[in-house]
């Protein structure tokens, strides 16, 4: 087989997709994409409709989905309970311009597993929740400065983004690498920093570039310690690890929190929430140079605001993200024996979202959820690779997100497992054949 061949399979059973990629690139810059994550060559499939951990392609394809709305569907694709919730909504009305009691019942659904919470406010998206986070801190210290790490991913805001990239203004920005309590002690010792900012269970989409969890149980001291403070952006892990989010499984409190992914079942939603002092900023009453309007016409729609209610009611119990953590150890496991079995140099690690790193393993494999902090570009490293395994599993019916995770799901089923390792082994296996994978020497 030559590394042609899986292009031209793809394209063959594909006619439809292509047609409509031709479309796409005539009215979207990004190669026809509206995600760079939804970039792939020759095309990703273009999806018509899905239900549960499956979704199928105008080609009359069938995948079993791990890419799951970016991380957002931990329930699955149009769980019945949200497709009540939006319907019976969409017939009352999509926007009042007012309150409603839905939006108090989502904040009191949060707050109740998310302690650290005292107050909470709702946006579109968890990047817009993370431009208000700093904010709320930069009024609250009366400081400027931002401080946050390498690879952790806040959203596309010239203040959020990595640095380095281009059309970015960011001077109040300092990035520092992680792991290291030493410079972050160092900076926040300067007291010159409103918000220390963190990616909940690391870099990349939940981990990809694992925290380890004393480091992160050493921030909230150092930074109460120089007045600085402490964010933990949740907006991938919130309600996905665990129903207390990223911070009940290694045990922090936060000074404040955002949330987005899960918190509105699949409807665009963010949120900030943390201590009431720092929250009520946002008091219209406090006076003028320590209040912040909050606006955003979309905030806590009555639409948005039921599917989240519904979606929260269901994550209460932890059982959602017990049988999500359950699905993705099997994958896991079973993944893992695959790599060692046909001796290539590999390793899935993660927990609810798994990673996969293609190279030597520097430490002794187990079953352990995470792997001992290794070097960034090794982890981070293979793009290629990714991709190239990507659009092998796609053709064996397995979608994953861009060359990037396994996102799982509490509807994945032990068929859907079963299927997956057949489809990674095979994918696998194609590619030593066509000499873009090399076995372990």
């Amino acid at each position: 087989m030559t590394t042609e061949n899986i292009v031209e399979e793809y394209i063959r059973t594909h006619p439809r997709a292509q047609k409509l990629h031709e479309r796409a690139k005539k009215v979207f810059a990004a190669n026809g994409a509206t995600h760079s994550a939804r970039i792939l060559e020759p095309f990703r499939p273009y999806i018509t409709h899905a239900k549960g951990s499956r979704k199928w392609d105008i080609d009359g394809n069938e995948y079993i989905d791990y890419v799951l709305g970016h991380g957002t569907l931990i329930l699955g694709h149009s769980h019945p309970d949200i497709v009540r919730a939006v319907q019976e909504q969409m017939a009352k009305g999509v926007h009042y311009g007012s309150g409603h009691e839905l939006e108090i019942e989502w904040a009191e659904l949060i707050k109740s597993m998310m302690p650290s919470i005292e107050k909470i406010e709702f946006f579109s998206c968890g990047q817009e929740a993370n431009m208000m986070a700093v904010r709320l801190a930069r009024v609250f210290t009366g400081r400027t400065k931002i401080l946050r790490f390498e690879q952790n991913f806040h959203g596309w805001g010239d203040q959020l983004v990595a640095p380095g990239t281009l059309g970015i203004a960011a001077d109040a920005v300092m990035i520092i690498p992680g792991h290291d309590l030493n410079i972050v002690e160092k900076e926040l010792a300067t007291k010159k920093y409103a918000i220390l900012m963190t990616e909940g269970g690391g870099g990349h989409m939940g981990g990809q570039i694992p925290w380890d969890a004393d480091f992160v149980r050493a921030l909230p001291g150092l930074t109460k310690k120089y007045g600085t403070v402490w964010l933990l952006d949740e907006v991938v892990t919130g309600f996905r690890d665990s129903n207390g989010g990223w911070q009940s499984v290694i045990g922090v409190t936060p000074d404040l929190t955002t949330l987005g992914k899960t918190i509105g079942g699949g409807l665009g939603a963010g949120a900030v929430g943390g201590r009431t002092d720092i929250m009520d900023i946002l008091k219209p009453k406090t006076p003028p140079q320590k209040y912040i309007s909050h606006t955003g016409t979309w905030n806590a729609n009555p639409l948005t605001a039921a599917a989240g209610v519904a979606a929260c009611k269901l994550y209460i119990g932890g059982e959602v993200q017990r049988r999500a953590n359950q699905v993705a150890a099997d994958l896991r496991k079973k993944g893992n024996q695959v790599l060692k079995e046909l001796n290539i140099n590999g390793r899935l690690y993660g927990r609810s979202i798994l990673h996969l790193h293609f190279g030597p393993i520097e430490y002794e494999p187990s079953d352990d959820t995470l792997p001992p902090t290794m070097d960034i570009q090794k982890l981070i490293g293979g793009l290629s690779l990714k991709m190239r395994l990507c659009l092998h599993l796609l053709q064996r019916g397995v979608s994953i997100m861009g060359p990037r995770q396994f996102i799982l799901s509490a509807v994945h089923t032990e068929e859907d497992i079963d299927q997956t390792v057949k489809a990674f082994a095979d994918s696998l296996d194609a590619m030593v054949a066509e000499g873009t994978l090399n076995r372990a020497t």
